[in-house]
């Protein structure tokens, strides 16, 4: 069942957090930040989102990497919770904190997020989703409309961001050649 599907060309709070990192994140601030949108609209194409849930969303999918380049490195997942509830501290949302850290923690889950877990967080599963579907460059879309996926790549092209992600991992996995990275969950 598909839900949002109209395709926002710009949502302030994501601007709002994004631009204080403009420089930090340097030339691969284009290609996070138009990955930030496109796990966005994939995340309102596949539940319902009130405004509260948008919110959330919205801050979580802004800080969920951001670790790669507030603490360059690959084990990214800690530093971009701590990025995170430094933000929902500083903008007086704590009672939040528990639900982003665990969609930042868990949102390269291999397996579905289920259970009591998912009951009390719907929103873990859809961020699950919407990250793969972009990670996987559209090839596993977990319910998000294909039509409306290119219709959201065309307005925030990759810029460089996959190129990227296999350049930082590519250490690890040189170093680390049967482990897997640290920021997989099972």
């Amino acid at each position: 069942m598909k839900y949002e599907t109209t395709v926002y060309p710009a949502l302030p709070l994501v601007e709002q957090i994004l631009q204080p990192w403009r420089t930090r994140i340097g030339p691969d601030f284009d290609g996070y930040k138009n990955h930030v949108y496109r796990m966005l609209h994939c995340c309102f194409a596949l539940a319902p989102c009130t405004d509260e849930d948008r919110k959330k969303l919205i801050i979580a999918a802004c800080h969920h990497d951001i670790g790669i380049w507030s603490d360059h490195t690959v084990d990214y997942l800690p530093p971009s919770i701590r990025e995170a509830v430094a933000y929902l501290h500083a903008h007086h949302l704590s009672e939040w904190e528990e639900e982003i850290t665990l969609l930042i923690d868990l949102h390269h889950k291999v397996r579905a997020i289920k259970g009591d877990l998912a009951e009390k967080y719907p929103l873990l599963e859809v961020f699950r989703r919407a990250d793969l579907a972009d990670f996987s460059l559209g090839l596993i879309l977990g319910g998000v409309p294909r039509r409306y996926f290119a219709n959201v790549k065309r307005q925030f092209p990759n810029a460089g961001f996959h190129k990227m992600l296999i350049k930082a991992a590519g250490g690890w996995f040189a170093k680390h050649p049967l482990s897997p990275p640290p920021f997989m969950r099972w």
